[in-house]
C-alpha cells in the first residue's frame, strides 16, 4: 500500500506539538526507599545536578504566525478540526492531560478512498444483460487507459475509474492496442468473466489540503479546471497546480459535473479535502471523440468504497 503523507498544515502542528512536550517541566519520580539501612559507611553526598540545558525549541508564541497560517491553539482547533485524544488521533508520547492534537490525513476517509496504489490488480469483470461493461477505453503512448466508467455498470461496481490503465485483457498484453482492438477484445470475451490486470491511475495525483475559517481551500475552478490559486491559502502551501482538471474530491468522481456542482461536493466534503488531479494535456486527450452529453449523463460519480 503507498504510504500517505500529510498535509503540510499536519506538518507544523505536529512540530508545534513536539515543541510543546519538549518544553513541558519534566516530573522526576521519588527515590525509592531502601529496606535496610548499613551503618558500615558514612553516607556520602551526591554532587549537586547541573542544571538543564536550554531548552532549543522555538516556543508557541513564535510559531504562532507561520506563511501566513496561523498556529495559535485556537486556531488549530478552529480550522484543522482538532479533536480531543483517544479519537482517531495521534498522541505524542510525552503529551500532557487534555491536550488537543491534529487528525492525522493518512487516517481521513476521503483520503484513503482517493488513495494512488503503485502495485497491479486483478479484477475478475463480467456483462450486464445486454452483454455491456459499461467500460470505454482509449489508447495514449501505447498504453490502454479507462475513459468512461458508466454508472451502475459491471464495470463500476469492479472498481475502475477514469485514468485507470488496462494491462491485461483475458491473458493478452494490452501494450499498442489502438481503441477498435479493445473494443473488439471485450466484445469477443466470455459474458461471465473478463480477467483484467490494471494500474491506478497512473497519469493523476493527489493534493492533501484544509479548509481555512471560511470554508475555502484557496483555488478557482473553470469548466473542471484549476485556472488560479490564492495566495497563501492551503492549495498553494500544499503544491495544488493550475492547468489540471479536478477528477475527483476525496475520491469521488467529479468528470462531467458543472462548476456549480462541484462547488457543492466541495462544500459538503468536510474539512480535509484530496483532490485527484490530471494535467490538461491529458485529461484532453483522454475525453477526446467523447461527447460532453454522454460524460454527464454517464459517467459514475458514486462515493467508492475506502
Amino acid at each position: 500500500m503507498a504510504t500517505l503523507y500529510p498535509s503540510l498544515e499536519d506538518m507544523k502542528v505536529d512540530q508545534v506539538l513536539k515543541a510543546q512536550s519538549v518544553a513541558a517541566p519534566k516530573v522526576t519520580p521519588p527515590a525509592p526507599v531502601p529496606a535496610v539501612v548499613m551503618p558500615s559507611a558514612p553516607e556520602k553526598k551526591e554532587p549537586p545536578k547541573a542544571a538543564d540545558p536550554p531548552v532549543l525549541y522555538p516556543n508557541l508564541a513564535e510559531l504562532n504566525d507561520y506563511m501566513g497560517l496561523s498556529l495559535s491553539s485556537e486556531e488549530v482547533q478552529k480550522n484543522l478540526g482538532l479533536v480531543p485524544v483517544g479519537s482517531n488521533a495521534v498522541v505524542p508520547a510525552s503529551s500532557g492531560q487534555g491536550m488537543m492534537v491534529a487528525p492525522v490525513t493518512g487516517s481521513n476517509l476521503g483520503m484513503r478512498r482517493a488513495e494512488i496504489k503503485p502495485g497491479l490488480r486483478e479484477i475478475h469483470l463480467c456483462k450486464d444483460e445486454r452483454g455491456k461493461t459499461g467500460l470505454k477505453l482509449r489508447n495514449i503512448d501505447k498504453g490502454l487507459f479507462v475513459q468512461l466508467v458508466k454508472a451502475n455498470s459491471p464495470a463500476s461496481l469492479v472498481g475502475l475509474r477514469f485514468g485507470d490503465q488496462i494491462l491485461q485483457i483475458d491473458g493478452k498484453d494490452c501494450a499498442g492496442w489502438n481503441t477498435d482492438k479493445a473494443k473488439r477484445a471485450l466484445k469477443k470475451a466470455s459474458p461471465e468473466k473478463i480477467v483484467m490486470v490494471v494500474r491506478d491511475r497512473p497519469f493523476q495525483r493527489t493534493v492533501t489540503m484544509h479548509k481555512d475559517s471560511t470554508g475555502h481551500v484557496g483555488f478557482v475552478v473553470k469548466k473542471g479546471q484549476i485556472n488560479s490559486l490564492v495566495k497563501g491559502s492551503s492549495a498553494a502551501r500544499n503544491g495544488l497546480l493550475i492547468n489540471h482538471y479536478i477528477c475527483e474530491v476525496n475520491g469521488q468522481n467529479v468528470i462531467g459535473m458543472k462548476d456549480k456542482e462541484i462547488s457543492e461536493v466541495l462544500l459538503n466534503a468536510g474539512n480535509i479535502i484530496t483532490l485527484t488531479i490530471v494535467p490538461a494535456v491529458i485529461y484532453e486527450h483522454m475525453i477526446k471523440k467523447l461527447s460532453s452529453g454522454l460524460i454527464k449523463s454517464s459517467m459514475d460519480h458514486s462515493v467508492p468504497d475506502a
